[in-house]
C-alpha cells in the first residue's frame, strides 16, 4: 500500500520546488489562503497541502490543454473525502483499508458524518407507491440505470420524510435512497440485507469468491471527491432538491463516457483480448495508437491505487490470472499508462461471468453514497452553487 501521509502533506521545500517559486512566495500564498497549511506534529515545522499546492500549479500553468480548462473553477471546501496518491481518504479513513474488511453502509455512514444512529436499519425501507412499481417493472432489464432514474422521480411523492431537514433524519433518507437506487438497479424489492450480499444474490449467487469482490469494490466506488457526477449532484442540491432526486442529477452524470460509462468501454476492450493471442493484441493497439480505455487517470499519475487493490484480490482469488496480472502490466510497460478502476471493474465482471454493463451498474450503486454525502452536505450550507462564465464572445457593437 502507498504511504498515507507523504501524498497529502509536503514539506515547505517540496511545495515551494513543485511550485517553482521561493520561499517567500510560498508563504504568500498561505497568508491569501490558496495554500492550507499545519504545523508538523512534534516539531517546530510545518507542513502544507498537497492537494492544495497542484491545484495551485495547475491554475498557474499555461492555458491551452484540456486538462487545464476542465480545473478552472473554483474550489469547494469538504469534510467528505479527498484524493490522495494511496487513494481516497473517507473523512480521515483510508479507502483502500476500508476495503479490506467493511461494508457500502460503512463507507456511506462514514461519507455522511453519522456515528449515533445506523440509518440502515433493516426496517428503514424506500416506499413503493403502486405507480412506481408500474414504471419499475415497464423498463426492460438491459436499462437499469434508466429504471433507477424514473423510479426516483417519483420517490419523493411517496416518501413522507423526503424533505427531513436534520441531519439524522437525511441520512434516514439518504439509506432509502441507496436500497431504492439498488432495488431499481437489481430489478428486485428493495430489502435490508446488506447491499453487497443484495448484489450478490441478484448477480453471481454461486461464485464463492463473488461476495467479497463485491463488497470490496462497493467500498472503492463509494466516493471520489468532487468529480463530475458528484458536482453534478451537488449543484442540484444547491437549489433545495431532496436527496431523490438531487441522486437522478448523479445517475445521468454517470452515464458519460468520461465518467462511469468508461466501465463499458473497458470491458469491451477486456474482452477482446481476452481470446486469442493477447500480447500480439496489445501490440497492435500500441502501434496504431488506439486508446487503452481502462487506462491512464487524470489524478493518479503513478497508478490507481483503487485499481491496485482489487485487481490483486482478484488474482489472489485465483479469477483471471492473464487479464488480472498479465495484461496490465504487458499495457503499462508498453504505454507508461496504469490500470484504473474501470479496468479493474471490467475484469471482475468478466471473472464472475456477468455480461458487459454490469460495471456501470456496479458503479451507481456504490456512488449513490457518495452522492447522498455530498447533497447533505451542500443543503446544509444553505447556499446556492452559481459560478460566473468567462465571457469570450465578441464585444458589444455599436448602436
Amino acid at each position: 500500500m502507498k504511504n498515507l501521509d507523504e501524498p497529502l502533506y509536503l514539506s515547505a521545500r517540496e511545495a515551494a520546488g513543485e511550485l517553482a517559486v521561493s520561499p517567500a512566495t510560498l508563504y504568500a500564498y498561505v497568508s491569501r489562503g490558496l495554500i492550507r497549511s499545519e504545523p508538523v506534529p512534534d516539531s517546530r515545522a510545518r507542513r502544507y497541502r498537497a492537494d492544495d499546492v497542484r491545484a495551485l500549479k495547475n491554475r498557474r500553468s499555461p492555458s491551452g490543454t484540456a486538462r487545464e480548462a476542465g480545473n478552472e473553477l473554483a474550489m469547494i471546501e469538504s469534510s467528505i473525502s479527498t484524493i490522495t496518491e494511496a487513494g481516497p481518504i473517507y473523512r480521515g479513513v483510508p479507502a483502500v483499508a476500508l476495503a479490506a474488511q467493511g461494508t457500502l453502509e460503512q463507507a456511506a455512514t462514514l461519507l455522511w458524518g453519522i456515528d449515533d444512529i445506523d440509518p440502515f436499519e433493516p426496517d428503514n425501507l424506500p416506499v413503493l407507491s403502486g405507480a412506481m412499481r408500474i414504471v419499475a417493472g415497464a423498463i426492460e432489464q438491459p436499462s437499469p440505470i434508466g429504471r433507477a432514474v424514473a423510479v426516483l422521480s417519483l420517490a419523493s411523492d411517496s416518501d413522507p420524510r423526503a424533505f427531513n431537514r436534520t441531519h439524522d433524519g437525511r441520512a434516514r433518507v439518504g439509506a432509502r435512497v441507496m436500497r431504492l437506487v439498488t432495488s431499481a438497479i437489481l430489478d428486485r424489492a428493495p430489502g435490508g440485507a446488506p447491499l453487497h450480499r443484495q448484489v450478490t444474490q441478484a448477480w453471481a449467487p454461486d461464485d464463492r469468491k463473488a461476495e467479497d469482490l463485491l463488497r470490496r469494490a462497493l467500498v472503492l466506488l463509494a466516493d471520489h471527491e468532487l468529480n463530475a457526477s458528484s458536482f453534478t449532484v451537488r449543484c442540484a442540491a444547491s437549489t433545495g432538491l431532496n436527496l431523490y432526486d438531487a441522486t437522478i442529477a448523479g445517475l445521468v452524470a454517470l452515464k458519460g463516457p468520461k465518467h462511469g460509462g468508461a466501465g463499458p468501454l473497458a470491458a469491451h476492450m477486456v474482452a477482446d483480448l481476452a481470446e486469442g493471442d493477447m500480447a500480439r493484441k496489445i501490440r497492435d493497439r500500441v502501434a496504431l495508437g488506439e486508446p487503452m480505455p481502462g487506462f491512464g487517470h487524470t489524478v493518479y499519475e503513478r497508478g490507481d491505487p483503487r485499481a491496485e487493490h482489487l485487481l490483486a484480490e482478484l488474482a489472489r482469488s485465483g479469477g483471471q490470472q492473464r487479464l488480472a496480472v498479465d495484461a496490465p502490466a504487458m499495457i503499462t510497460e508498453a504505454t507508461g499508462l496504469h490500470p484504473n478502476i474501470d479496468f479493474a471493474l471490467a475484469v471482475t465482471m468478466r471473472s464472475l461471468g456477468l455480461a458487459i454493463g454490469h460495471e456501470l451498474a456496479l458503479f451507481a450503486i456504490a456512488r449513490t453514497a457518495g452522492w447522498v454525502a455530498h447533497a447533505m452536505e451542500q443543503l446544509a450550507t444553505g447556499a446556492l452553487i452559481r459560478p460566473r462564465a468567462r465571457y469570450i464572445g465578441p464585444a458589444p457593437g455599436r448602436a
